[in-house]
């Protein structure tokens, strides 16, 4: 028999402060706060991991296992369908940054200020415009997505400018994951749940962007903010973590939005009716986290809409989208439409999707497209994620909210720790810091000012209206030719060509800190990741650089680099020189670079963007030579021709490509070869990477229906074992963008799940003895770990029994809370938990009580009991377990 006492026994060893060093396991044992199945693993946290944007991954070493799921008391995290037979060193990282080990010491104590003040652009867009603003809200009814068993709400808050002449552009917000619901001012009221419980309050995150939502109403924007809570509670349970789903929600808006600017405008919603009509061929997209990625997504499928029968939106596009504003995204799937602008916020002290993913909306739309479309990135200093949102801020959030930046107490951060640096921004100051970025790339890409384009393309000038806080940019694209774009074809003296994401380590541009990724360059979108290159540079010597041939910079007024150096390094002196096709050499000067603010919790190394001007006799570069000043190494990442202004963006034609995903049934025996179908939409031969089992290659893919052989072994059985998923994944590579980049095999397990019987229906107890019930599966699982989880509800009636009624060790141990003041246990973050092992049938679960002097009567406790299968999507509800405590 399985005991189960909480978590402890399932976890195979004490649970592990979320900032502790772990002991050293014993040679063949499993690490504290793990326990390893024969294909899943499991960890739990000592505190509420509260839901945020990036993905929680399981990692063994350098090597990326996979994308973890939680179980609803936000502490416990399983990651199904994983080889265990060889795992060593394991840990959990959520955007890149560990969170099961002790966070560093920042090594960096001191940090460095911040470059010294920019001159002011000419243009302010974070100005006010002459218009006043109403505002206002509709609600639709639900959208019925695949893979979401729950409808998702058509809920959104509207800002307009009031008196506006004719038709105005259309600005829409997307909020990301964030909690859905809550019950009270504490954290640990916090629910994923959606709808939400009885008794517990919709987090109104769409509402959270009001401040920017008026700006741009004031501009003479019709501003709409769309809620996704829906997307939120159920998109850890599907592949693409709801990339899909988002775009078909924004895309569903926007037909709404057409509708009501024609002939369906007398049916609007009040608010919408108050408006100036929509112009939808003038099209602007913000997201934030989760929600970056959703409409950087609806504008891959705007432009490239997916194959019929394959999409959740089913209508036609009827709108235009100009460009895009992305705060601290995600990017699970590194698939950017290269075609349409975008400026991408980075937030230097981000503690959700900490390892700054959202570069790769500027680095992997280069070689892309037409490369006419400006792709920005903003660095903000002093930034967190969460502070973008008044919804996710305390003080100004409706339900309880929180500081990102998880911090040690005994150990402040002196670059992002509030109160101890003066570089962390207030929540006022990051709030407006976004409205301004935000109007600039309004105004840019849709009202095509280029006055604005030099707040976002590196040439080092700052908006007066976004406060004291530190932007810095670069970008590429636009009036950008490619000078030194790192790959193999390139030759390289003096200096190392390194890979971003090798399978080597000693082939790394730069190993990451032992607490996680430290570059947003070099993010992985699978481990490894073969194709991606950097040029590392030693300092004090000359590296000499030439590509395979000249590259014409005819027009181009400087070149352009972008150099990333050490957090807090001084200033560097870059040194370049260019031979031209006739092999004249030309000494364009020297640059400066100086390292941007970091600590060992931060990542800083980051490319700056530093320009020279070139002699207008050049017309071609064949080679550049780069002698870095200092002791401290340096990366280059590319190298451009530059010029001023914004070019109207070419359409470049590029296939879709969409990997399948396959449904078979697991079968009672025998291995099967299944062909994946990997599909591209289009006029030419696109190229993409695939990644198959920590392999990857590089295909051509026909327009039409092209067909991968993938051998895999599903071995069946007649005893319940749950799903398994064999993930094939896809990337540019060139003339194509992909959409679906997540797929491959899906075998459906074709025995039921087993039956759970839980005895007796009332355990009961005296005060200082312990609550227990016995609990039996119908059936044993075949291959894996099956999990009861079982949740204090509320009694049906007496009064329930608390915090201080248990056993306070036991209490703190498996909630990370302290039991006073003295509460309902249904309010805390107590789940107590049996993991089956495979052929074990049954178990136990028990909650130890205390005896104290107090004439209380009869407690009661009313656990919910939910079956979690191995791949641990979503639990059945299997019972309930009472019991009844007396004096």
């Amino acid at each position: 028999m399985v005991s189960a006492i909480a978590t402890s026994v399932l976890l195979l060893g004490a649970p592990v402060p979320a900032w502790a060093d772990p002991p050293a396991p014993a040679a063949g044992a499993p690490q504290p706060g793990w326990t390893v199945g024969d294909r899943s693993l499991t960890w739990r946290s000592d505190r509420v991991i509260p839901p945020g944007d990036a993905a929680v991954e399981f990692w063994s070493g350098d090597t990326l296992l996979g994308r973890a799921k939680s179980t609803t008391d936000l502490q416990t995290f399983v990651l199904p369908e994983v080889s265990t037979g060889k795992l060593t060193d394991l840990q959990v990282r959520i955007g890149g940054k560990r969170v099961d080990a002790t966070a560093p010491t920042s090594l960096q104590r001191r940090v460095t200020s911040p470059p010294a003040t920019a001159p002011a652009n000419p243009v302010d867009p974070g100005v006010s415009g002459p218009y006043a603003t109403t505002t206002g809200e509709y609600t639709l009814p639900g959208l019925k997505l695949t893979g979401y068993p729950t409808p998702i709400e058509m809920r959104a808050v509207v800002v307009v400018p009031t008196k506006a002449p004719g038709k105005r552009p259309l600005a829409l917000f997307l909020h990301g994951r964030h909690w859905t619901c809550y019950s009270g001012t504490e954290l640990s009221t916090i629910s994923l749940d959606w709808p939400c419980a009885p008794g517990a309050q919709p987090v109104a995150s769409y509402r959270g962007y009001l401040q920017a939502q008026q700006l741009l109403a004031s501009q003479g924007y019709v501003t709409v903010s769309i809620s996704a809570n829906a997307i939120s509670a159920q998109d850890n349970d599907v592949a693409d973590l709801g990339g899909q789903a988002r775009s078909a929600l924004v895309r569903t808006h926007l037909a709404h939005w057409a509708d009501w600017a024609g002939a369906k405008r007398k049916s609007a919603p009040a608010i919408v009716r108050a408006a100036p009509p929509a112009d939808l061929s003038k099209v602007f997209l913000m997201g934030h986290s989760r929600g970056g990625e959703g409409v950087s997504r609806a504008a891959l499928d705007s432009l490239n809409p997916p194959p019929a029968g394959t999409d959740d939106y089913h209508g036609k596009v009827r709108w235009t989208i100009r460009g895009l504003l992305l705060i601290g995204p995600t990017a699970f799937g590194q698939n950017p439409q290269p075609n349409v602008p975008s400026a991408t916020i980075l937030p230097g002290c981000d503690g959700d999707v900490s390892d700054l993913q959202g570069q790769m909306y500027v680095d992997e739309s280069r070689g892309l497209g037409a490369g006419t479309a400006l792709h920005s990135a903003l660095y903000v200093i002093g930034a967190n994620h969460n502070y973008f949102n008044t919804e996710w801020t305390p003080g100004q959030s409706a339900g309880p909210a929180a500081d990102d930046f998880f911090d040690d107490p005994e150990n402040p951060d002196p670059l992002c720790t509030p109160g101890v640096s003066p570089q962390r921004l207030t929540p006022q100051q990051e709030q407006q810091v976004g409205a301004t970025y935000i109007a600039t790339a309004a105004r840019l890409f849709v009202g095509g000012d280029d006055r604005a384009r030099p707040l976002l393309d590196g040439t080092g000038v700052r908006a007066p209206s976004a406060g004291p806080a530190t932007v810095l940019a670069h970008a590429i694209g636009a009036n950008r030719s490619p000078v030194i774009v790192p790959e193999p074809a390139l030759g390289v003296r003096g200096a190392r060509l390194c890979e971003q994401v090798p399978a080597d380590p000693a082939a790394a541009c730069r190993r990451a800190g032992e607490y996680g990724t430290d570059s947003p360059h070099f993010v992985p979108f699978e481990n490894p990741e073969p194709g991606r290159w950097a040029v590392a540079l030693t300092g004090g010597t000359t590296a000499r650089l030439r590509p395979a041939n000249a590259m014409p910079v005819t027009g181009s007024r400087a070149l352009a680099l972008r150099l990333i150096v050490a957090p807090n390094a001084g200033a560097t002196p870059v040194t370049v020189a260019v031979t031209d096709e006739r092999g004249r050499r030309t000494e364009l000067g020297t640059a400066t670079v100086t390292g941007v603010p970091g600590t060992d919790r931060t990542t800083s190394y980051w490319g700056q963007e530093v320009r020279l001007a070139l002699p207008r006799g050049i017309r071609a570069v064949r080679q550049v030579d780069l002698t870095t000043g200092g002791a401290g190494p340096a990366w280059l990442i590319d190298a451009w021709g530059w010029r001023a202004g914004t070019p109207a963006v070419k359409a470049a034609a590029l296939d879709r490509v969409d990997v399948g995903d396959l449904r078979v049934p697991e079968g009672d025996s025998g291995t099967r070869t299944y062909r994946v179908p990997v599909t591209a939409y289009g006029a030419k031969a696109a190229k993409v990477r695939l990644f198959l089992n920590g392999k990857s290659w590089v295909t051509s893919v026909k327009p039409g229906h092209s067909t991968l052989t993938v051998p895999i072994s599903v071995t069946g059985n007649d005893t319940y074992g749950g799903d398994r998923a064999y993930p094939l994944t896809a990337k540019a590579a060139g003339n194509a963008v992909v959409g679906g980049w997540i797929g491959g095999v899906h075998s459906i397990e074709d025995e039921p799940m087993p039956t759970v019987t839980i005895t007796p229906a009332v355990a009961t107890a005296t005060e200082g003895a312990a609550l227990t019930w016995q609990v039996q599966l119908s059936g044993p699982a075949a291959d894996d770990y099956l999990y009861v989880v079982f949740t204090p509800l509320a009694p049906v009636s007496g009064p329930e029994l608390s915090s201080t009624d248990v056993d306070p060790e036991w209490f703190s141990t498996f909630t990370g809370e302290d039991p006073l003041p003295s509460r309902p246990l249904s309010s805390t973050a107590v789940q107590l938990f049996i993991a089956f092992e495979p052929g074990v049938t049954s178990g136990e679960i028990t909650i130890p009580t205390i005896a104290d002097s107090l004439p209380e009567g009869a407690e009661h406790v009313h656990l919910r009991a939910q079956l979690y299968p191995p791949d641990f999507s979503r639990p059945a509800d299997v019972g309930f377990a009472d019991g009844t405590l007396t004096d």
